[in-house]
């Protein structure tokens, strides 16, 4: 039996960096939506043994990948009397969303296997429990399977829904470059981060919560300029970007990918069109994509 999921990408809309914590992690306070940009994955669910395939470039097929270790850790986690003598699944991945983007392609996938076994298996888990499970992945993974626009702390793992998010589009442009998530938040500059603005029991002093909520303004990312420093080629094409769009462009997580964003589908057409024209035959992956 072989049944098809939509896997869909993130974006942080803010990101801001509040404290480094005695672990080597970061404390944050995110703004996460999921976008309509997507990976399809197929599952086989009577597979004899745990495969993945997956043609992308660079994408490993073994026991790195995350689906593997998804599908190996909910199999830990049932029940004996859940267990099957051989637990296996095979898992084909058609990737749209760009590895090492900050696009979360990779935790959307372990979560996606996450909550497909969880459904095939009538749901022996609970919500929480199959977040919790999912954090042993990553951080990303539980907002996947939280699966509504939410303010992300701790290192994003503690979530809470946004009600009534304002609806926009986006150009979405991946530079070709892997900007690693370890040395971006390595040379983070707390000079030059929002650290000092921040007040946690103010939220930024947004109005997140109510009738509704515009991120027009108010979309930040204190990742950005180390990502900038580090990686000229992201800090080129953000600059291009903003010239060619006539509006101001932001990364999303660690990057290396950049989104402006559009009210209305025409405008964010005619957008992508001008970077398709200017880029065509570079490196650099353009998406036109939306959220709501």
């Amino acid at each position: 039996m072989i049944r098809h999921y939509s896997s869909f990408a993130k974006i942080n809309l803010f990101l801001y960096v509040t404290g480094k914590r005695a672990d080597g992690y970061h404390d944050l306070y995110s703004l996460m939506t999921q976008i309509d940009l997507k990976d399809d994955v197929y599952i086989d669910f009577d597979f004899p043994c745990i495969q993945v395939e997956c043609r992308y470039p660079g994408v490993p097929e073994d026991e790195s990948n995350l689906v593997y270790k998804a599908a190996e850790l909910f199999f830990e986690s049932l029940p004996p009397a859940g267990r099957r003598k051989n637990q296996g699944l095979g898992i084909r991945i058609e990737k749209q969303i760009p590895p090492g983007g900050g696009l979360g392609g990779g935790s959307s996938n372990a979560a996606t296997v996450l909550m497909a076994l969880n459904e095939y298996h009538n749901n022996p888990l609970s919500r929480e429990k199959l977040m919790e499970t999912g954090l042993r992945l990553g951080a990303d993974v539980p907002f996947f399977i939280f699966g509504k626009p939410a303010i992300a702390t701790g290192v994003g793992e503690r979530l809470e829904k946004l009600e009534k998010l304002k609806p926009y589009f986006l150009v979405l442009c991946h530079p070709g470059v892997m900007a690693s998530t370890a040395q971006v938040y390595k040379n983070i500059d707390f000079r030059l981060t929002s650290k000092s603005k921040y007040n946690m029991s103010t939220g930024l002093n947004m109005p997140l919560r109510g009738q509704g909520f515009d991120v027009l303004g108010k979309v930040h990312n204190d990742l950005m300029e180390s990502a900038l420093r580090l990686y000229p080629g992201i800090r080129e094409t953000k600059q291009a970007m903003e010239l060619l769009l006539c509006r101001e462009v932001f990364m999303t997580g660690s990057g290396a990918s950049l989104f402006a964003l559009f009210s209305t589908r025409q405008n964010a057409e005619e957008g992508f069109k001008k970077l398709e024209k200017q880029w065509h035959g570079t490196q650099r992956k353009l998406f036109l994509s939306s959220f709501n």
